[in-house]
């Protein structure tokens, strides 16, 4: 069993080239992931704050948006997204997102290697 319990949410600015910053929350990483995931976290993104545009390569990822509205960018397109969502990027792929709502925009990010 893995247990994660009092963790400190870490602050990171202009992640992959984005405006702002995003409040990270790392739930689960490495050994704790017994080799099956890289990582599984929550990011929080307040408003105006983004993940640029960035390629995958040697992962994937998926986000599950469960507060917020946004928009994310999959490869060449954009479209807005809301709380209920569930995004995956391939190995091989871009994706970004965005906080343009008026709240925070919350979500859980689980990349797995390939």
């Amino acid at each position: 069993m893995s247990l994660s319990r009092n963790r400190e949410v870490a602050k990171a600015e202009h992640v992959q080239g984005g405006e702002g910053y995003i409040l990270r929350d790392l739930l689960l990483q490495g050994e704790q992931l017994h080799g099956q995931l890289t990582y599984a976290s929550t990011i929080t993104l307040e408003p105006g704050c983004s993940i640029g545009v960035h390629t995958h390569t040697g992962d994937s990822e998926m986000y599950f948006i469960y507060q917020g509205t946004g928009t994310y960018t999959d490869n060449d397109e954009s479209y807005p997204v809301q709380a209920g969502d569930v995004l995956f990027c391939k190995d091989g792929e871009t994706h970004g997102i965005a906080n343009t709502g008026d709240g925070d925009l919350k979500f859980v990010a689980v990349m797995q290697a390939s």
